[in-house]
């Protein structure tokens, strides 16, 4: 028997998905955009994303992460890209880098909740249940729902509580959660490996106790830096307290959060983040990614005529 059009449509290597968000935006998911979308998708993706930089920064553009002169932070970021579903037009995105790590001995991956970019005139049009949990949610499913470790970089107030409030075995600013030595060994990784993914330059400090990243606006993303009284500010002013008295906004610091997502983060932002009128489509994706991460090896497996590995070598 041959599995051909039903391999192709459940065997795609990396997480892929478009749909409608309500009646307002459509949303694209792209693991490895540059990997996975023809050239002129891939051109289209860039600029729409350009497009948003220059409407959050009047004109100007960032020169680290995916828009390194190198461009190669596209070959290892999951970019959510939402566009205005009358005309089409960008009006928001992330990009979250796939981090290298080492664990025992075993090459992962950290997913970073890197850049968030939404254009002023869209910032009142409840995007952030996309922009922050649903590109992990579809991560987390899609790789079988095994834990997923995550790390971010910030100094918005607003961005801490959101952090510690969503996922789980956050450190620092989440309560009662004390730094373990997946925590610290994790963020060693990721300082010494990986600065270019969210623009902190080589000559940054960095506090491996409370995860503070010293001067850290001098690798790209010095547009980037703000005054404690212009950061936004979570509701809950514990993590408000936070940042005033760890960090130094004169300096440029940002504090390092390190957490998991895993099947309680996935059934709280289900339950709680999720609008009502989303939960319907949601599922259909979630469905979707599921077959996608738990049929697919099956599916490849029982196509006898097509080499898997070494379990199925070329003939």
């Amino acid at each position: 028997m041959r599995s051909g059009p039903w391999l192709q449509a459940f065997s795609g290597r990396f997480l892929h998905l478009r749909f409608r968000s309500g009646a307002t935006h459509r949303v694209e998911i792209v693991e490895r955009p540059r990997r996975t979308l023809s050239p002129a998708d891939f051109a289209a993706l860039e600029a729409a994303c350009r497009t948003v930089v220059a409407a959050c920064l009047d004109g100007r553009q960032l020169d680290y992460g995916l828009f390194a002169p190198d461009g190669l932070a596209w070959d290892r970021s999951v970019v959510t890209l939402i566009r205005d579903a009358s005309s089409g037009a960008p009006v928001a995105f992330n990009a979250m880098p796939l981090l290298p790590v080492e664990r025992g001995g075993v090459g992962e991956e950290v997913l970073h909740l890197g850049l968030v970019m939404v254009d002023p005139a869209a910032r009142s049009g409840g995007l952030s249940w996309i922009l922050y949990g649903l590109t992990c949610f579809a991560l987390f499913v899609r790789r079988g729902l095994r834990p997923l470790w995550i790390s971010s970089v910030t100094q918005v107030p607003a961005v801490v509580g959101m952090v510690a409030e969503t996922f789980d075995d956050v450190y620092p600013a989440q309560a009662a959660t004390r730094a373990s030595f997946a925590h610290r060994h994790l963020a060693h990784q990721i300082m010494r490996g990986s600065r270019a993914a969210f623009g902190v330059g080589a000559e940054a400090g960095f506090d491996p106790v409370g995860h503070v990243i010293t001067d850290a606006y001098t690798g790209g993303s010095d547009h980037l830096k703000k005054r404690f009284d212009v950061a936004a500010k979570h509701r809950d002013e514990r993590y408000n307290r936070f940042c005033a008295e760890t960090l130094d906004y004169d300096r440029g610091d940002d504090v390092l959060q390190i957490g998991r997502i895993d099947l309680a983060t996935a059934r709280r932002f289900l339950s709680r983040s999720v609008p009502r009128h989303a939960v319907p489509q949601l599922a259909v994706q979630g469905a979707i990614i599921a077959v996608q991460a738990v049929v697919a090896p099956l599916l490849q497996w029982l196509a006898a005529d097509r080499p898997l590995g070494r379990l199925r070598p070329v003939r």
